[in-house]
């Protein structure tokens, strides 16, 4: 398994868990499904800082790096430390 599939696994497993939130695929539009709404975007930015290190800037609030998992794994991938583990 490829550390993109790992990433987006466990990003899945997060929506399930910490957000309560079943995505049907990584390639769903978070936001045009309703899945992501300003608090649950909010704690997803919490949950990627915490568990990967990455700190964003607001020139990384760009709605595309957060419209689906896959991008959002992309997004992690491209940011985190390179300490950290995957």
């Amino acid at each position: 398994m490829s550390s993109a599939d790992t990433l987006r696994e466990r990003i899945t497993s997060w929506f399930a868990s910490d957000l309560s939130l079943e995505i049907p695929s990584a390639d769903t539009n978070l936001f045009d499904s309703g899945a992501l709404d300003s608090l649950a975007f909010e704690q997803l930015l919490l949950l990627i800082e915490r568990e990967f290190g990455v700190t964003m800037s607001v020139d990384d609030m760009e709605m595309d790096h957060f419209k689906s998992i896959a991008q959002i794994a992309e997004f992690v991938a491209d940011h985190v430390p390179s300490t950290a583990v995957l």
